[in-house]
């Protein structure tokens, strides 16, 4: 077991992480359904469009940076230009320090009828740059339909996740702190294993150990924070090698499908919290 302290494995590492937010150019390269002059002819009459760029612009008024964005990849013969997105935002004048991690919203749309707007707790761990989704009640996931006063509705939202920040602080200290058996690990490993195939009918033949390696130093540690960080990386990000049924060697896809990305993400905050309230 590695004898550093806690303290030394958490200790901040993101000075820089503000040095870099998207343009409103790379945005329309890489969620070009941000920027949709009209909606789906799916959508029904009572379906109030609001472009995602206009709700974007109150949002930057408000104080928020674009950190990252994504769309779903378009079927075949389907307009990319409704696709669902998703915005990760920074509060650029937020002073919470959340451990080794920073404090985003994660905005979500579709201009195809498909989804309301949504909103959910984020974190950002420069260490990694693996993005975590924290759901911790209700106040974490704030859906706004496309019927209402929605400018107004998401930066109200938005304002209300991020006041929200210090009570996650809490709890990702406490998980800093508490220290896991093997066993406790294992079976955090079982759990996330579940939860990253449960809609795989085909599951890859490798052992839920595999996710609890560490792919740097820092994250070496067997606190429940640094394992939910390694599992919840191997889940999101792949990466991880074995042997096929046939014997070729493979490895793990990332995850690309935004409802599937936010699932995952929920169930490991989720499994994680039960673990420090157990």
């Amino acid at each position: 077991m590695n004898t550093l302290s806690v303290s030394q494995a958490v200790a901040p590492a993101y000075s820089h992480a503000f040095a870099r937010m998207l343009t409103l150019d790379e945005l329309r390269n890489r969620t070009p359904a941000v920027f949709a002059g009209n909606a789906s002819s799916r959508t029904t009459r009572t379906y109030k469009f609001i472009s995602t760029a206009e709700v974007l612009e109150a949002l930057l008024d408000a104080g928020f940076q674009p950190s990252a964005a994504q769309q779903t990849r378009s079927r075949v013969g389907s307009d990319p230009t409704y696709a669902r997105h998703m915005i990760r935002l920074r509060q650029i004048r937020d002073s919470v320090t959340l451990l080794d991690c920073i404090g985003e919203i994660c905005l979500i749309n579709a201009h195809d009828g498909t989804s309301a707007y949504q909103l959910l707790a984020g974190l950002y761990r420069p260490l990694c740059t693996n993005g975590l989704l924290c759901r911790m009640g209700d106040w974490a996931v704030i859906r706004v339909p496309h019927r209402s006063n929605v400018i107004a509705d998401v930066v109200a939202g938005a304002l209300q996740i991020t006041a929200q920040f210090r009570e996650i602080g809490t709890t990702v200290t406490a998980m800093a702190a508490r220290i896991l058996t093997d066993d406790e690990q294992m079976t955090f490993a079982h759990a996330a294993f579940e939860i990253r195939y449960a809609k795989v009918e085909h599951r890859p033949a490798f052992s839920p150990a595999k996710m609890l390696e560490a792919r740097r130093e820092t994250d070496a540690y067997p606190t429940l924070w640094h394992c939910y960080n390694r599992c919840q990386e191997a889940a999101l990000s792949g990466g991880i090698s074995y042997r096929s049924r046939t014997q070729r060697l493979v490895r793990t896809r990332k995850i690309k499908n935004i409802r599937e990305d936010v699932r995952v993400n929920n169930a490991l905050w989720q499994a994680a919290c039960r673990i420090l309230e157990s």
